[in-house]
This record gives C-alpha cells, sequence and structure tokens, in this order.
C-alpha cells in the first residue's frame, strides 16, 4: 500500500513505459520505415506473422527502432522474462482483451444515432475500463515481478486506482449506474398512440399468467413470442420514448448528460500507452511458444559493452524455423564464435548447403537482440551495435542501366561508406558474375576494408581464399555426409575452407558433375 499523496506521486513518476525504461531512450513512436535489410534477413517474414492480428496497435515501428544501448536491451529482456510466467501472461493479456472491448464499443457509440443511446453505453464503456484496470492492478500487486518495467507499472497502477480522479470516476459510474438501473416506467400503446408514465408500483400478472397456462403446455409447442431486438442500436419508437422517460426523469438523465461530458477523455494516457506497447511482447512471445514447444531454445544474450566476443550455441534462422515446425520437418542449428582479434566469418562449401540461412540466421540474432527480443539459441553474448547492413544478391534488373557486377560495387561502396567498428555487416554471394580472378581480386579489396574497420562481419563466398587473409578471419565450411557427399547436413563447422565448393560450382553450372556426364555417355 502506498502510505501518502507524496509516496504515490514518486510512483506515479517512476513508470514512463513498458518498453522504454525512460523518455531519453524512446523510439518508434511513429514515421520510422522499414530498414532495408529486412527482407535479406526474412525478418518481414517474422514480423508479418508476429503482427497478424495486432494490426490495430500499429508496432511495426517499435520493431523497425533498433535500441541504442546495452541497458535499453536489458531492459526489455526483464519484462519478456516476466512475462514468460504464465499468470502474468495470462492477467496482462486479460487486460488487453478488455481494454480491446472498450475500444470497439467506442467505436460503435460513435456510429450510434440516438444521443441518448450513446450515453447509456458509454456509462457502461467506463464500468468496463475501471474494473479492467483494478483487476489488473489488483493481479500485479499479488505476483513476484523482478523487471523495472513490471515493478515501475505495479506502483503506478497502485497509485493511479488510488488516486482522487480514479476513485471518483468508479465512485460516479457506480452510483449512476445504480439510478439507471432505478428507473421504472410504464408504456400505454393503443393504436398508433404511445403514452409512458412513471411506475406506479401496478402489479405485474405476467408470472400469474404463465403459471396458470403452464398446465396446458403439451410438449414442445411453437413458441408465438415477438423476438424484440436486443443489439446495441434502436428504432425511433424506442428513441422517442426513451426521451419521454427522459422527461419523467430529469435528474437522473441531466446528470448523465453531464457526465459524458465531463468524462469524455477517461481513459488514462499512461495505461492507454501501456496496453499498446506491451503487444510488442505478447506477440513476439505468442510467435515462438509453438517452436518453444516443440523442442527449440531460445535464449537472452549476454550484452557487454567494450567486448568484442560473439558466440551464439545452437543457433537457427528463425523466419524458417516457423515454416518448417507446423510441417513436423527438422531445424537444423549452428554455433559461432568470434574471439580475440577475430571480426569476420568466411562461410564457403556447396551449393544449396544451408550458407544462406546461416548469414540470415546471424543477422537475425543481432537485430533481434538489438530490439530486446529473446533469440533463437541456447546460449548467446553479442556486442550492441550501431548499424546493420547486408548484401544478398539480386536478380539482375534488366531496367536498370548498371551491370550486375558495377550494382554490386556500388551496393557495397554504400555500405562502406556508413558503417563502423561498431556495425554488423552480412554479405552474401557478392561479385558472382565475374571470373574467380576478378572475384578473388575484388573480394580481397572488400575484406581490406572490413578488416580495417573492424567491423563483425559474415561473408558468404564460393572464393576460399578469401577465408586465408588474415588471423581477424574464421573459415567456416558446410559439412556434407562423408559417405554420400551429394546429401547436405545444413551444418555450418569451424573449419579450413576445402578448396573444392568453387570447383563444384563450376562443375555444376556447366553440367559437369559426375552424375550428369554418365547419364550423357551411357549407351
Amino acid at each position: 500500500m502506498v502510505g501518502s499523496a507524496a509516496a504515490r506521486e514518486e510512483e506515479v513518476r517512476a513508470f514512463h513505459s513498458i518498453l522504454f525504461e525512460g523518455p531519453e531512450s524512446r523510439r518508434g513512436d511513429g514515421g520510422e520505415d522499414q530498414p532495408a535489410f529486412f527482407c535479406d534477413l526474412n525478418l518481414d517474414q517474422v514480423l508479418d506473422s508476429v503482427l497478424t492480428g495486432r494490426e490495430e496497435y500499429e508496432l511495426a515501428p517499435f520493431f523497425y527502432a533498433k535500441l541504442d544501448s546495452g541497458d535499453a536491451i536489458r531492459y526489455r529482456q526483464e519484462v519478456f522474462r516476466d512475462l514468460e510466467d504464465d499468470a502474468l501472461f495470462e492477467a496482462v493479456s486479460s487486460f488487453t482483451l478488455s481494454m480491446r472491448e472498450v475500444r470497439r464499443y467506442l467505436a460503435m457509440i460513435d456510429k450510434l444515432h440516438y444521443q441518448r443511446l450513446k450515453q447509456g453505453w458509454f456509462v457502461e464503456v467506463v464500468d468496463a475500463y475501471c474494473e479492467a484496470v483494478r483487476r489488473l492492478a489488483c493481479d500485479l500487486a499479488a505476483m513476484e515481478v523482478r523487471s523495472r518495467g513490471f515493478v515501475a507499472l505495479r506502483g503506478y497502477l497502485s497509485a493511479y486506482v488510488g488516486s482522487p480522479a480514479f476513485t471518483s470516476l468508479c465512485a460516479e459510474t457506480k452510483e449512476l449506474k445504480e439510478e439507471l438501473a432505478g428507473v421504472s416506467y410504464c408504456v400505454h400503446i393503443k393504436g398508433n398512440r404511445v403514452r409512458v408514465r412513471r411506475y406506479g408500483s401496478e402489479e405485474d400478472y405476467s408470472a400469474e399468467v404463465l403459471r396458470i397456462f403452464e398446465k396446458f403446455k403439451q410438449g414442445e409447442v411453437k413458441d408465438y413470442r415477438f423476438d424484440f431486438h436486443h443489439g446495441p442500436g434502436m428504432n425511433h419508437v424506442e428513441a422517442a420514448i426513451l426521451d419521454r422517460v427522459a422527461l419523467l426523469f430529469g435528474e437522473v438523465f441531466t446528470k448523465l448528460e453531464e457526465y459524458c461530458r465531463r468524462r469524455r477523455d477517461f481513459i488514462d494516457g499512461t495505461i492507454r500507452d501501456f496496453d499498446r506497447e506491451v503487444q510488442f511482447y505478447l506477440g513476439y512471445l505468442e510467435f515462438i511458444a509453438p517452436l518453444k514447444a516443440a523442442g527449440l531454445d531460445f535464449c537472452y544474450p549476454e550484452i557487454l559493452e567494450g567486448s568484442r566476443e560473439v558466440y551464439c550455441r545452437d543457433a537457427f534462422d528463425l523466419a524458417l524455423a516457423a515454416k518448417l515446425v507446423p510441417e513436423g520437418s527438422r531445424v537444423v542449428s549452428n554455433d559461432f564464435h568470434l574471439g580475440g582479434r577475430e571480426r569476420v566469418i568466411v562461410v564457403t562449401g556447396p551449393n544449396q548447403s544451408g550458407k544462406t540461412t546461416f548469414a540470415r540466421m546471424f543477422g537475425q540474432l543481432h537485430y533481434l537482440c538489438g530490439i530486446g527480443c529473446p533469440v533463437p539459441g541456447k546460449e548467446a553474448r553479442l556486442i550492441p551495435f550501431d548499424a546493420l547492413f547486408t548484401h544478398f544478391e539480386r536478380e539482375e534488373d534488366f531496367d536498370n542501366p548498371l551491370g550486375k557486377l558495377e550494382d554490386d560495387l556500388v551496393r557495397i561502396r554504400e555500405i562502406f561508406r556508413e558503417a563502423t567498428s561498431q556495425s554488423v555487416i552480412v554479405i552474401n554471394e557478392i561479385f558472382s558474375s565475374t571470373t574467380l580472378h576478378d572475384a578473388l581480386f575484388l573480394g580481397k579489396k572488400m575484406m581490406e576494408q572490413i578488416m580495417r574497420l573492424g567491423a563483425v562481419c559474415v561473408l558468404v563466398t564460393f572464393v576460399e581464399e578469401l577465408a586465408r587473409l588474415d588471423d581477424s578471419v574464421v573459415s567456416m565450411v558446410s559439412v556434407v555426409e562423408p559417405e554420400n557427399p551429394a546429401r547436405r547436413t545444413f551444418r555450418i563447422e569451424r573449419r579450413p575452407a576445402d578448396g573444392l565448393a568453387f570447383a563444384a560450382a563450376i562443375a555444376a553450372k556447366y553440367g559437369l558433375t559426375y552424375d550428369r556426364l554418365k547419364r550423357r555417355m551411357a549407351p
């Protein structure tokens, strides 16, 4: 319980947002465009799944806006951890469903034609809001939460439900509902004439009539009673009757009209923001729940400012896993590690062996970590980065005046103009349109620039010499089954390049593989 008004005011100031600890770190309220790398990393597919059914909240900008510090990331990680508790998740979900109903009925009220009907529904909506807020405050008070976000929210709600503004709103709403429930009247209908008067304690004979005719009932019979309309609207006759009732009970309906005018902005702004922002967590947790149920691991990466070590165990491509799990297909996980001077991973190996998937996974891990989400993997340590860049091979655009090689060079130049030592770069199959000699020359120049920057980078390439340039470069190779090299394992292991990747690619390109030659030479 809050002991004083001063303490209550302090707790109110303590909570700013469930997504951002302070206003200085707030980003993603609007205007942010989808990052250029989203499609390359298939993060657009992930986001589409997360946001399905939550379009009304306009959450995409929060997923587009990377956090600026390790502490801001940890703030969200703490909230995610709290929401992994089923009881808290259910309490918050129940609150957001109640708030969705509040918004739905407010939208319905705007579409109604008759003013007194609007006013009656408005009282019901305010009552539903008060109940939802009280219930959430009560639930949080009874739960053990550890995150800075939920601890501050609990304090805010405790102060808010005890504030004069909220208690008077609840009391006035309850009193008005009781007064409206006490309005009783009689309607006399004769021909086309309707007369309304106060209820004069006349005896209600409906129960007696039903009792008398009960003995004549013989099994199920057709019901000839008229089914009155019970929707939120009313017709012109009902509206006219209600106007006459308002004349009979002028004091109550005057109070109702004044209530609706004064309480027009009854939803607290901070609570409205929480209802929207908490969907960021609920949507992502609901998205990964089936993957976790299938046995896939998610973790909260360790974030150490100043550290240059990067690693992850049992990581996987989140977008690909979301497709494979419903099909019952196996999801392959991989490990990676950069320590000491190591900054660049060069991935080589046969075509269609998981190299591009590994590159996407690497980018996904860093970005999801950068917005505070659990990442696909058993354990991870990642760096806070300032920007993420991708260069994935594109199909040649015949309307583009640049050739494919020139387009590659222009795009990589744009990356180097903006990248810093704190950036993450993911490059997939660059310079594949040129000769091996030219690809090696251009690849070395590109790698020299990356190493000078000191940025963390994954490069997928058929030029295996690039994996041996410097001790800051780590070679990883896609593995095939030793007994049957044609079968891919989709595992990427840290080992020296074996010198066969480019040769295999050229042989496949020109139909010179063993199987193709055998078929062509068959009698």
